[in-house]
């Protein structure tokens, strides 16, 4: 007589709740090494929980953290933008000298035009710049690492050009709203940290509840198998450098708001900071992996840092070193977390 009775396998399909989603990614753990720091940080400075110091951490961590976001896009789909630093300096330079433009040739139409025409050409400039890196890479093959090195440099060149290599300065009638826009706080919470949440927030929801999020996962996980499955690969390659660009724009804007001026220098190394920021966040350079969340704590972490530092009165040339070691570790625990898992 055959027995109907089903086998059950207690130890198939059964994970401890810490094995699975958010708390078993690399950000978790970058989560809870953040949270440690910050109560070591607020036992051995009684002001580094202060308000101002908090408002000064979120602020600072903000300027990166929009183009972090940007980056850890193209980072899932197995590439690497090298150019933003140059993207965050091009966008507040152009922005700026529209301003400038607009005043000097008296072109008001209707109150805050002046803004809204500057914004829309620093933000097409660097949206450019994405597209260009974007169409060489998806349409031409070329290497995304060679790709963004040239554009760096191009960048940064047309940038010293524009200016002769001097800052520039917002001016015209705009120019408070301007400041109050990319500069203003609600209370002791900048501005910039509520363009950060609204930027991750369409992120999350773009990359977790959309096709175009699962595409952009597919082709850092396996290009030519998405392709097969009818990726249009090239046009979200494409799509996500311009993303990138126009993320680093924005953080450049809100930068030269902050300082009141768009040096011809600005952002000068910033890509490596925020490359750190998204492979520390649990960005994987090799592609298919990343998010929102992560990136904003890669963010915080290397600001947390380099704040405990200074109010520590530490060298701060050993900000790039802790940050340096704390991309191998991450880079460590995430290998041996696979291994484990595998």
């Amino acid at each position: 007589m055959t027995d109907t009775h089903a086998t059950t396998f207690t130890n198939v399909g059964r994970t401890r709740f810490w094995q699975r989603g958010f708390l078993a990614s690399q950000s978790a753990y970058v989560l809870a090494a953040l949270i440690l720091l910050i109560i070591v940080m607020s036992f051995l400075s009684p002001n580094f929980l202060t308000s101002g110091n908090v408002s000064n951490i979120t602020r600072n961590f903000s300027f990166i953290a929009i183009a972090t976001l940007g980056i850890t896009l193209v980072i899932i789909t197995g590439g690497i933008d090298l150019s933003v630093g140059s993207t965050i300096a091009l966008a507040a330079t152009i922005t700026s000298l529209t301003m400038n433009g607009l005043n000097t040739a008296e072109f008001y139409p209707f109150a805050g035009s002046a803004l809204l025409i500057s914004l829309v050409a620093g933000l097409s400039a660097a949206a450019a710049v994405g597209l260009f890196n974007g169409v060489a890479i998806a349409k031409l093959k070329l290497s995304p690492f060679v790709t963004t090195l040239g554009t760096l440099s191009m960048v940064r060149g047309l940038v010293y050009v524009a200016t002769q290599g001097r800052g520039t300065f917002p001016a015209g009638p705009d120019k408070e709203l301007f400041l109050a826009v990319t500069a203003g706080k609600f209370g002791e919470v900048p501005v910039a940290f509520f363009y950060l949440i609204i930027c991750a927030a369409i992120m999350w929801v773009a990359l977790n509840h959309t096709a175009w999020g699962k595409h952009v996962f597919a082709i850092g996980s396996n290009e030519n198998a998405g392709r097969l499955t009818g990726v249009a690969v090239d046009r979200v390659k494409i799509q996500v450098y311009v993303l990138c660009s126009l993320a680093a724009g924005v953080n450049g804007i809100i930068i030269s708001g902050w300082l009141g001026s768009a040096p011809a220098n600005l952002a000068t190394a910033y890509e490596l900071t925020i490359i750190a920021a998204a492979v520390i966040g649990g960005a994987n350079l090799a592609g298919g992996v990343g998010g929102a969340a992560g990136a904003i704590i890669g963010c915080i972490l290397i600001e947390v840092i380099r704040n405990g530092l200074v109010l520590a009165r530490v060298d701060p040339y050993w900000q790039q070193t802790l940050v340096g070691a704390i991309i191998v570790a991450a880079v460590l625990v995430d290998r041996l977390r696979s291994s484990r898992n595998g």
